[in-house]
């Protein structure tokens, strides 16, 4: 039985740990990307280029792949409540 929770507590472990990398991911995407736009701003580009900012490349390539590590670290289950499906089955399968 203490092997089941050690289990469950590595789960929980690698789960903690991704929510942690994808908090880090967040705050280095927000500084990173408003260095980049500052930097646009007083280099002067936004007065002569009536085009796209060349910013917002970075900012929404770098923020589709943010988008990802969230749904990775907050939405997606890391398999907890189908392995447990699968133990009763197999729990049950022996006791029959």
């Amino acid at each position: 039985m203490n092997t089941l929770q050690d289990e469950k507590d590595r789960i929980l472990w690698k789960q903690a740990k991704k929510r942690v990398e994808f908090r880090n991911h967040l705050y280095t995407y927000l500084v990173v990307n408003t260095f980049l736009w500052v930097l646009w701003f007083i280099t002067g580009k936004e007065k002569e280029d009536g085009g796209i900012p060349w910013p917002l490349f970075c900012t929404l390539g770098w923020g589709f792949g943010l988008f990802w590590h969230f749904i990775g670290a907050y939405i997606l289950k890391t398999g907890t409540s189908q392995i447990e499906k699968e133990f009763q089955k197999l729990k049950e399968q022996q006791n029959k």
